[in-house]
């Protein structure tokens, strides 16, 4: 299901009214429906295409580039953090919401390590996916009680390993200067602004700067987080306590 795409945003307040364009990329028919059924529903959000495999989505995105995608992870032809990668590397003003009956370990990690900044479990109620969009549309993170305990329990197994235990820990990390470790305040602003999912566009309006400044700034609290995606360094840095 391809409809029309949504109208570019008008400058000024009428952009604010227009609707969340968001895609669903599940190759099981009755979730899928279920996802399109909950977003029509919903005045504030439009859907903008549906599709069942990584290769589809990645060419309905390039035509159809939509604000947040709603993605499966086992899909016909691609692991669905594929795609996320991909939303990540070239729409990086998009949001991404893992939908999923997997919440083992492995995938959650590294599914907010390849640039998801939600993951819910199938069996969260079907409604509230529009409640959901909207959480994450204004800087949330929704995600599962479960797959949110796993989490918890991963990291705190990972920093603090139990006696004996030190070969399953992550590799201790190399020591840095706590001057270099800290976020400059400049830094911290454009942290803040992604955590709020402003595009890098709005945040160099917002700032004042250029876009090619913002991406710089982001290169350095990546590097200091040490983390690879906006996903995983606003989660990062809420675990340090910087947000």
């Amino acid at each position: 299901m391809v409809p029309s795409p949504p109208d570019s945003p008008a400058a000024g307040p009428v952009s604010a009214a227009l609707p969340t364009a968001v895609a669903v990329l599940e190759d099981e028919a009755h979730v899928r429906k279920m996802f399109e059924a909950a977003i029509a529903a919903d005045p504030g959000l439009q859907l903008t295409f549906s599709a069942q495999t990584v290769a589809q989505a990645k060419a309905l995105a390039q035509t159809h580039a939509a604000q947040v995608y709603l993605v499966d992870l086992g899909l016909p032809d691609a692991d669905g953090r594929e795609f996320i990668r991909w939303v990540t590397e070239n729409q990086p003003g998009a949001s991404v919401m893992v939908v999923t009956v997997f919440g083992d370990d492995e995938r959650i990690v590294s599914s907010f390590a390849a640039g998801a900044v939600g993951y819910l479990l199938k069996d969260a109620p079907a409604d509230e996916i529009a409640q959901h969009i909207a959480e994450l549309v204004s800087g949330g993170s929704p995600i599962s009680p479960s797959v949110a305990r796993r989490m918890l329990q991963h990291f705190k197994t990972r920093q603090v390993p139990l006696p004996g235990t030190a070969s399953l820990a992550s590799p201790p990390a190399v020591a840095q200067d706590p001057a270099e470790q800290a976020l400059s305040p400049r830094e911290h602003e454009v942290l803040c602004l992604i955590e709020k999912g402003l595009t890098y566009e709005e945040i160099a309006q917002v700032l004042g700067i250029t876009w090619h400044t913002v991406t710089g700034y982001l290169r350095r609290v990546y590097r200091k987080l040490e983390v690879k995606s906006r996903g995983e360094a606003v989660f990062e840095a809420r675990q340090r306590g910087l947000l």
